[in-house]
């Protein structure tokens, strides 16, 4: 479910993850407790975004904008607080590139606006590659919110770049959010940057560390920054969110961006939801799920 933003009418309403990363590598190193109690429902609503490519502001139709995105949010998290549910904000990456106003800035005031609407994670586009590494880590360090991808190695060390995963708890029900980030960002971004950098096949990363994170978690949601390409026909591009799906056992959501497509609804793939909000932040997605002893049902 998505909703139009229109701002004229809705204005109203570093360094400790270095040595984490050092400790822990790819795998994450997050610990978590042991689960939900029986027969207890739990509402989770997830709000979602993607594609931002330095919107701030609202078009000349005074159409979407982060003010009117945060009243939009505001609003729902009021909403799902009121009915005991509890609200997780994503978004699938991109937040560089588009506006010059933001591009100058490095996207200082996209990132502070989101740390306003309490963002709980980002995944890392390509397009967050455009920059040189220095303005990267300037911009992780503004961030109030981790910036996920569990495919993106420093070519220097070996070592994971970003933090691959964070678990988040609601009432004992762990939720896991991983992120994972195009490996056409090598060809699609800066190319005095991308070398970097090494970005892994995601299939091949998701194979080997969803199942271990699963077992921390009840609910798996992969924030990708990978594509929507319907039936996995994905060529001459990288595998996108339905191939990921049909590959990978274990997720039960993929919050996608890359390709700015506007899925209404969420498409399944298997056990797996996938949802894209278009692009721009001119809708905000809405998912709400019910969970209630192991079984996840999708409320609307």
């Amino acid at each position: 479910m998505q909703r139009h933003l229109f701002s004229k009418t809705a204005v109203g309403l570093g360094c400790l993850l270095t040595v984490l990363f050092l400790l822990y590598g790819c795998a994450g190193g997050l610990t978590a407790n042991q689960g939900p109690q029986q027969d207890t429902l739990h509402r989770i609503t997830i709000l979602h975004t993607n594609d931002h490519h330095g919107r701030f502001w609202s078009n000349r139709h005074g159409e979407y904008g982060m003010a009117a995105r945060k009243t939009l949010v505001d609003r729902i998290r009021k909403e799902v607080k009121a009915e005991d549910g509890h609200v997780l904000l994503l978004d699938a990456g991109d937040i560089n590139t588009g506006v010059p106003e933001s591009d100058i800035l490095d996207a200082e005031p996209d990132i502070r606006a989101m740390n306003r609407m309490d963002y709980d994670a980002m995944a890392a586009g390509n397009h967050e590659f455009d920059n040189p590494p220095n303005v990267l880590k300037k911009q992780m360090a503004w961030m109030q919110f981790p910036l996920l991808s569990a495919n993106v190695y420093e070519r220097s060390s070996g070592s994971c770049l970003l933090q691959p995963y964070k678990i988040f708890t609601f009432n004992g029900l762990r939720i896991a959010v991983v992120g994972f980030t195009t490996s056409d960002t090598y060809k699609q971004s800066n190319p005095d940057v991308v070398g970097f950098f090494k970005f892994k096949p995601v299939i091949e990363t998701a194979a080997r560390l969803v199942p271990k994170i699963r077992q921390k978690s009840d609910i798996l949601i992969a924030l990708t920054h990978i594509g929507y390409y319907p039936h996995g026909s994905h060529r001459p591009n990288a595998p996108g969110s339905v191939s990921l799906a049909g590959s990978v056992d274990g997720i039960d959501v993929i919050v996608d961006g890359h390709t700015h497509d506007q899925l209404d609804t969420p498409v399944k793939e298997g056990d797996t939801l996938i949802v894209q909000a278009s692009e721009y932040g001119k809708y905000l997605g809405r998912m709400d799920l019910e969970y209630l002893n192991g079984k996840l049902t999708l409320k609307n």
